[in-house]
């Protein structure tokens, strides 16, 4: 996922017209920016630095977005445990928009083999714009349920708990299923999460019941049909 198609599958791109790499050869991956030495140690500050100006960019050009991925975890009030890259999620319409304000940022914005979204890169860390979440087109509705939060310091929408779940367990399949680094965001954000719409919307599908049926046995969440925060241990202490 960290190479940019070749100059043709560039050119037949659906839906995103005319993107290119802003410098380097098509066939390569991005070039490195200048100027790294100025940069934290710590990756976890390097990638909270690439979020704070890439959404301070698009916030500035009234962009519709929203964080997501591990930095708006954070936001949410999970561990600064961050992962290798920034997420944002922007509307399909908006992405040639969006790129060319990137680039007249200064940043480099190609497109990569995957049709659903668009890469960047902003002080050395990888940023995703990503126009398909859980399967399906970001929506306006979708940018609407965000909500405005401070990531260190700076204020922007950030993708609400539940469509963060939603779009994670949406990705679990028979080739991607790591339960283990979805189960502290489901606890820590557990009061947070509408989980009778999470039920009614991923229930069906295999990965995430089994997922569910997991939250249950730690007591992360109740049974369908309890309440979070109600109850569910008193019938084991009675049979202690």
């Amino acid at each position: 996922m960290r190479q940019p198609a070749d100059e043709n599958a560039l050119e037949q791109r659906a839906g995103v017209s005319e993107l290119r790499p802003a410098t380097g050869d098509p066939g390569l991956v991005p070039p490195s920016e200048p100027g790294h030495e100025d940069l934290p140690v710590d990756r976890n500050q390097a990638i909270l630095q690439a979020a704070k100006q890439v959404g301070s960019t698009l916030k500035k050009a009234e962009h519709p977005f929203a964080l997501a991925g591990s930095v708006a975890v954070y936001a949410h009030g999970g561990t600064q445990n961050l992962q290798h890259d920034v997420d944002f999620c922007i509307r399909p319409d908006d992405a040639d928009a969006v790129a060319a304000t990137l680039r007249a940022a200064g940043l480099v914005v190609y497109t990569p083999p995957e049709d659903w979204l668009l890469k960047a890169s902003c002080l050395g860390q990888q940023v995703d714009l990503i126009f398909e979440l859980a399967h399906e087109p970001v929506t306006t509705e979708l940018l609407d349920r965000a909500q405005d939060l401070s990531v260190d310091s700076v204020l922007m929408p950030v993708l609400s708990p539940t469509d963060l779940l939603r779009g994670l367990l949406a990705a679990f399949s028979e080739h991607h299923c790591d339960f283990g680094a979805v189960l502290p965001i489901a606890r820590t954000l557990r009061e947070k999460i509408d989980w009778a719409g999470l039920r009614r919307d991923c229930a069906d599908a295999p990965m995430p019941a089994a997922f569910f049926f997991i939250l249950e046995r730690l007591e992360i969440i109740p049974p369908a049909g309890h309440p979070v925060g109600a109850p569910t241990a008193p019938a084991k202490e009675e049979q202690s």
